[in-house]
């Protein structure tokens, strides 16, 4: 038996909404109708009173004098479980105006996350324009609107869905003006907005990882922007993640093309690094600790040692005595950084393996990297690399053998959602600013010269423009293992293939907590994700400061910084201005931050904390001077 559903309505006038609603609705549905009113009051009206009595007839409970910013104090503890709570155009009466009125909301908002269950939802129908969100045609200015997404936010609320509220569709229905008045108002274009909870931001265990390097056991922190990141089992067999599904299919294609292998054996997530690269390197370095290992108890329970960026530290840190404030304990004799591409494991792969030429062998796992912020550069994903050992002379052919089949694949997971074509593009390896698979490997034996791209563009992009690249074909030499065969190999950023398969615009939102993501992927299906939070509010905040004379200004480690500080909540940043002092020399720079949150209830004083914290790591970190 399906359990009763609970609706709160309040600040009903005539109660034409409720009666309707009532009519509209099963007897699994338990009704409570409030009012800001008194009933005496709002019993002169022949039409509020034929509502009311036709309302307690029906076995649904009004109530009055109830105000819908303090909620908590009407109803028992046993009885704050309402499923859903409506709140049709509400307004602070005569001529109050928007600021006024985001107060109200404000606090029906908090108000309404005292008796609201966990999946419950509020439904806020509003004026056109009131609102502020993109939905309403034409949308009002911000500053001039009642700021609903925002005002929601305060309280842990997203909105999830948005729709025309249409009169006609509600049966009796009749506004009412401020107090029950008998004065009716437009709602041609109204919208009624519906929220959900959010899940509240999380302050993530520092987190210990063990592995075995050099013939030791060594433990290193990871760096706190991936503490969120590692372990999430995205490729478990008992995954729907869209990154595994699309994995499969992948690896299922090419298994009809070539005799297929997996590269079962575990990999380090540490490379030995090459301080000779580390000025154009865009890795993450860790000192690995051989002393005071943890226990598994304490890497289970992610306790660790809280410093600032544990286990992180800026390329131009590495050898700097005076700066670098490594781990307690033995350290190792070389390097080392997380892994940036699986490339770095071709050799490793090749003297390990059995090396048939012909045969396929795969390699899959998350890779990691420093970069510039924005929605389609990802510091963490998921790269399927596929290795070939082949005869010397037969490159080209495996080349375009790969490339048709991850087309086909591709093309087969598309035609459903939009018309997408398919390029591969043959350029100077390196010498392109749009490619990010692998711009800071250096693979040993080096790559060819020629490297092929694939890219995925929609009808509607720029017909000049190459589309994002999913994907790098390219040849080498087996090296000292076979100077008789040569190797392909394939690389493969499964998440940003996820997000053009399934239309998803940011590649935070393929790491979400938030159950809703993964629901819409049950048992594998792709198909085109519905966002659960629209129209979310952005804030900016500036920031000025004089530059170090002494050294260079690392713009990817200042990147880096807001990543970690907002816990991914910058979405862009941008340079504003550049100035040089005439007499000094000294350089100025101002950017601006934008935050955003792609699901969660993202408050502008939260942002203000945000904001203070990162100037403060910046001068720390990058000792710079603040304006």
């Amino acid at each position: 038996m399906r359990p009763t559903r609970r609706f709160l309505l309040v600040g009903e006038g005539n109660f034409s909404f409720s009666a309707s609603l009532c009519d509209a609705s099963d007897h699994g549905t338990h009704i409570t109708a409030t009012c800001y009113e008194s009933e005496e009051r709002v019993s002169k009206q022949a039409l509020a009173k034929n509502n009311i009595q036709h309302l307690r007839g029906k076995g649904v409970e009004v109530c009055f004098c109830v105000d819908c910013t303090n909620l908590k104090d009407y109803f028992l503890p046993a009885k704050r479980n309402f499923d859903c709570i409506f709140f049709n155009f509400p307004h602070c009466g005569r001529k109050a105006g928007v600021t006024k009125n985001r107060e109200l909301l404000a606090k029906f908002f908090c108000s309404c996350a005292d008796v609201l269950t966990e999946e419950g939802e509020v439904h806020v129908a509003l004026c056109k324009g009131q609102g502020g969100t993109p939905a309403d045609q034409p949308m009002r200015e911000w500053h001039n609107s009642w700021q609903v997404v925002a005002m929601a936010a305060g309280a842990g609320f997203i909105l999830s869905d948005v729709h025309p509220f249409n009169s006609e569709d509600v049966h009796g229905y009749k506004c009412t003006g401020y107090r029950s008045q008998d004065k009716s108002f437009s709602v041609e274009g109204a919208l009624n907005h519906i929220f959900t909870r959010s899940l509240p931001f999380l302050h993530p265990r520092p987190v210990i990882c063990q592995t075995e390097l050099e013939g030791k056991w060594v433990s290193f922190q990871v760096p706190e922007i991936f503490m969120d990141k590692i372990n999430r089992g995205f490729l478990d067999t008992k995954s729907d993640h869209p990154v595994r599904t699309i994995n499969d299919k992948l690896i299922a294609q090419l298994s009809q093309a070539f005799p297929l292998q997996r590269v079962d054996h575990s990999l380090s997530l540490l490379h030995q690094g090459h301080l000779s690269a580390v000025s154009q390197s865009n890795t993450f370095w860790i000192i690995p600790n051989t002393e005071q290992n943890p226990s598994s108890e304490s890497i289970c329970k992610g306790t660790a040692r809280g410093v600032l960026f544990p286990g992180l530290h800026f390329c131009k840190d590495i050898g700097q005595d005076d700066r670098m404030k490594a781990q307690e304990g033995d350290q190792l004799s070389e390097h080392y950084c997380l892994r940036s591409s699986l490339l770095v494991y071709v050799q490793d792969v090749v003297r390990r393996l059995s090396f048939f030429p012909g045969t396929l062998h795969v390699l899959t796992g998350p890779v990691f990297r420093k970069c510039l912020i924005s929605p389609h550069t990802l510091p963490v994903f998921h790269e399927t690399l596929f290795i070939c050992a082949v005869d010397k002379g037969t490159e080209g052919s495996y080349i375009q053998m790969l490339m048709d089949n991850i087309k086909n694949t591709i093309s087969s997971l598309l035609p459903s959602l939009s018309c997408f074509t398919l390029n591969s593009m043959v350029q100077e390896a390196k010498s392109s600013e749009t490619i990010e698979l692998n711009d800071s490997v250096m693979p040993e034996p080096p790559l060819d010269k020629t490297q092929y791209f694939i890219c995925v563009k929609t009808d509607t992009a720029d017909s000049k423009a190459s589309g994002p690249c999913i994907g790098a074909i390219s040849a080498a030499p087996c090296g000292p293992v076979n100077s008789e065969l040569g190797i392909v190999f394939a690389s493969v950023n499964l998440d940003l293939l996820a997000m053009q398969i399934c239309g998803i615009s940011d590649w935070r939102m393929l790491w979400t907590l938030d159950e809703r993501f993964l629901n819409q992927f049950i048992g594998g299906e792709l198909g085109p994700f519905k966002s659960f939070s629209l129209h979310p509010p952005s804030y900016v905040h500036d920031v000025s400061f004089w530059v170090p004379e002494w050294e260079q200004f690392d713009e990817i480690a200042f990147h880096t910084i807001a990543r970690c500080v907002s816990q991914e909540m910058v979405m862009s940043i941008q340079l504003l201005d550049s100035f040089q002092h005439p007499e000094t020399g000294q350089t100025s720079l101002c950017y601006r931050l934008t935050f955003q949150s792609c699901d969660k209830a993202l408050t502008r004083q939260k942002v203000a904390e945000m904001q203070m914290q990162f100037r403060k790591e910046i001068q720390q970190c990058l000792h710079i001077t603040l304006r």
